[in-house]
């Protein structure tokens, strides 16, 4: 576990200062932008990042699986070219979108699209290369950066324009800092192509839902708002997310970056790798405890001091997120063990049913009650199915200890 604990420190140190500049720049950006512009760049954002978490069908994350540098360097090709088709069709997109409601900011969709998507197999191949101070500046780029232009923008009027371009345009820096050191090549043989794409076919065929069902659970989420109670209400639950999960993508994000090549190495489900996940579980559910106890004590407050008072029902809402937030921290570094296991089928049935019990739930509360009703009917809702998720990783079968496969969810 020594290199484990060494690696997930560079990265955590490196999430630190990235999660550390859009945190402090937030009061500044609530003050440069309204509610209403965070409200369609968020969902913006959720339209990008669902077809960007998908833009290269998922085969990135088969890198740290790679037996040599040659198939590495096929399967980078591989996502190259398939980036490059899903940018086409986001663009395609963006002019349906862009006609539909009279606007010109969705024609960003295929520029996010591309740029998320190519730091994905840029950050793929630095952990393959297990890169992790480089991994570590790249997020400190991507995140820091990100606000830091955001906040330029805002200064200069940009509006929301601003609020699209400069992600955009962080996530380039980021992918230019981790240029792999494999040597890249477009023009590889059709036929190595096809071998390596039937090989890890797994991943397009069931990580690729998987992936994209679970971004588009966040899609829908801002979309739902949005039409429900206005762009307001969708920047209040796009700034509480925001801040809420920071935490989440710091550790999490470190952890996993850590932990999948690590998890890989062993070769698939094993007694020391079953209790390595138990250890990750038990650590992070120490972290999130006072979490969650802080934000049901003083959020509203906190919220309404950082932001001004016009956001003061962001910080209700993250009261009444809060057991959510708290288990998804514990839960957001695991979503690579299934992958490490060869378990993606088995993953990507029960997030349908994470993802439809989080969507119903977010319904029912914005029907009953408004915004915050909707919040604590998800904070519920997902308390039962993480408790779920967490008991099945804890007690994963192990060949020569239990069955062959887990029962279905």
């Amino acid at each position: 576990m020594k290199p484990l604990l060494r690696a997930s420190v560079t990265l955590m140190a490196g999430g630190a200062i990235a999660q550390a500049l859009p945190l402090l720049l937030g009061p500044l950006l609530t003050r440069l932008y309204s509610p209403a512009q965070f409200g369609l760049y968020h969902l913006f954002a959720a339209v990008a990042a669902n077809l960007a978490v998908v833009a290269c069908a998922r085969y990135e994350h088969a890198l740290p699986l790679a037996r040599d540098a040659d198939e590495a360097k096929v399967l980078n090709a591989l996502c190259r070219w398939i980036l490059l088709a899903a940018m086409a069709v986001s663009a395609l997109l963006a002019l349906v979108w862009a006609m539909t409601i009279g606007a010109i900011w969705p024609l960003w969709l295929p520029a996010a699209v591309g740029a998320l998507g190519l730091l994905s197999l840029a950050t793929l191949s630095a952990m393959r290369e297990q890169r992790f101070a480089a991994l570590a500046t790249s997020r400190v780029l991507q995140h820091g950066g990100g606000a830091a232009l955001q906040a330029v923008a805002g200064a200069l009027g940009a509006g929301l324009w601003g609020l699209i371009a400069a992600p955009i345009a962080a996530a380039l820096i980021a992918s230019a800092w981790l240029r792999p050191r494999l040597r890249q090549a477009w023009h590889v043989p059709r036929q190595q192509l096809q071998a390596v794409a039937r090989h890890h076919r797994d991943f397009p065929l069931l990580n690729t839902p998987h992936a994209f069902l679970g971004a588009l659970q966040d899609t829908v989420a801002v979309a739902l708002i949005a039409a429900w109670q206005g762009p307001a209400a969708a920047g209040f639950w796009g700034l509480s997310l925001r801040y809420l999960k920071a935490p989440a993508t710091l550790v999490g994000g470190a952890v996993s970056q850590a932990l999948y090549p690590a998890l890989a190495a062993s070769g698939g489900a094993s007694a020391e790798a079953r209790q390595a996940v138990r250890r990750v579980m038990r650590v992070l559910a120490l972290v999130a405890l006072p979490l969650v106890v802080g934000l049901w004590l003083v959020a509203p407050e906190a919220f309404a001091w950082a932001f001004g008072e016009a956001w003061r029902e962001a910080g209700e809402l993250a009261r009444a997120l809060a057991l959510y937030i708290g288990v998804h921290f514990v839960a957001s570094p695991l979503s690579v063990v299934t992958m490490a296991w060869g378990a993606q089928a088995w993953a990507l049935k029960l997030s349908l049913v994470g993802q439809s019990l989080f969507v119903g739930a977010l319904a029912a509360g914005l029907a009953i009650g408004g915004l915050n009703a909707a919040g604590w009917a998800v904070s519920g809702a997902m308390c039962v199915y993480f408790g779920w998720y967490f008991w099945k990783l804890a007690t994963w079968p192990v060949p020569g200890l239990g069955a062959a496969a887990p029962p279905a969810p």
